[in-house]
């Protein structure tokens, strides 16, 4: 019977060890979604996590998208990503919170849901 105890640890420790690769793959990519053609996209990580906004002049002023300042486009890239990083680091803070209560406070490796 300790055979099998031993080959169930194994087992449980090769599944975290390819969680914890699979969690690093995801946390690594980078997927992008456009809307209006192109004209907005959207980078997040393959774990959902928004990564940048890219705005082009056309979203703004489709008419006349050469009168659409650079400098404003990027202060409203920056003022996006501030708000969807910080709208994020607050998912975060409840998802753990929420884990601690669910698991006791017991830290289960490979059930990384933080930042």
């Amino acid at each position: 019977m300790g055979m099998n105890l031993a080959n169930i640890m194994k087992q449980v420790s090769n599944i975290q060890k390819k969680a914890g690769a699979a969690q690093q793959e995801l946390a690594n990519m980078e997927l992008v979604g456009e809307s209006a053609g192109g004209a907005v996209s959207v980078t997040c990580d393959g774990q959902g996590r928004f990564k940048s906004i890219k705005i082009a002049p056309e979203a703004i002023n489709p008419d006349n998208p050469s009168s659409v300042d650079t400098e404003m486009l990027e202060m409203l890239e920056d003022l996006i990503t501030g708000a969807m990083k910080e709208a994020a680091d607050k998912a975060a803070i409840e998802m753990e919170q929420r884990m601690k209560q669910v698991t006791g406070g017991i830290n289960i490796p490979g059930l990384n849901f933080g930042r």
